[in-house]
């Protein structure tokens, strides 16, 4: 009887246990991508315009005093929009670079929906348009969600970059699913991997590898196994006592110089 009993209390558990993996298929862009949506007038101002233009929109440009000594492309984590990473356009213009807050396809001003494939895509759009408007050197840097979008977009257009900088990266997205809900199958369940160890599995570009040490999102060992798997060449920092989202106000324009300086060091 007790047996008999058991049996109903099981099969609720399973089917509650098969709506939440059922959920997670079918909703996981939602536990990916947070975009938020804003109007161009309200991201532009403070040295930012729209980029390339208004109608054209794919993020916001900063230009350094006297002359840009270089390019270089953010692509920011999965929530928000580019006008919240206007402290990357301040410090890098002081290093004499030109700055392009990438945006999203379905973040800020920008219709579409976010996804690995349309955002890859869109990125590797934005490094060609970039090469064409301002030639070499060009930098890409991504945070992390950016750096899954740098590494990919990168390695596929590898001749028009000098270099790197993957802050706060991981080896594979599904690997960071899997710390954060180990129970769940999410190897199988996933559309979207980010496999930045694939994708850079040939790059011959210099690569920056940033962990924050403290990072309880993207815990720094998933950006230090994406670094060992790096043919190189490569460099690895890890910001002492950072957590994920406040690694920025523990460096300072030397740390940013001395990064700048490793990314465009010759790759041959």
């Amino acid at each position: 009887m007790k047996f008999t009993g058991l049996l109903p209390a099981l099969f609720t558990v399973c089917l509650i246990v098969m709506a939440v993996i059922a959920g997670f298929a079918i909703f996981q862009d939602r536990f990916i991508y947070f975009p938020e949506k804003a109007a161009i007038d309200s991201l532009t101002g403070g040295g930012l315009r729209a980029w390339p233009t208004a109608e054209t929109f794919r993020g916001l440009v900063a230009e350094p005093a006297g002359g840009a000594r270089g390019t270089a492309i953010i692509f920011h984590g999965n929530a928000g929009h580019a006008g919240h990473r206007s402290p990357y356009a301040t410090v890098l213009t002081r290093l004499g670079l030109r700055v392009i807050l990438a945006e999203y396809p379905g973040y800020g001003p920008r219709d579409g929906a976010p996804g690995e494939e349309s955002l890859v895509t869109d990125a590797q759009q934005t490094i060609a348009l970039a090469h064409r408007l301002y030639g070499t050197p060009l930098l890409l840097i991504g945070e992390s969600l950016g750096a899954g979008v740098a590494a990919s977009a990168g390695s596929r257009e590898r001749d028009k970059i000098a270099g790197l900088l993957l802050i706060a990266p991981w080896d594979q997205l599904d690997h960071v699913a899997a710390y954060h809900y180990p129970w769940l199958p999410v190897k199988w369940l996933m559309r979207d991997r980010y496999d930045s160890i694939s994708h850079l599995a040939s790059i011959d570009r210099p690569v920056l590898v940033v962990v924050a040490e403290r990072d309880s999102i993207v815990p720094a060992q998933f950006g230090k196994t994406l670094y060992n798997a790096l043919p190189g060449p490569k460099q690895l920092m890890v910001v002492k006592a950072a957590e994920h989202n406040d690694w920025i106000s523990h460096v300072d324009d030397a740390w940013w110089q001395e990064a700048i300086e490793i990314l465009f060091a010759p790759s041959h």
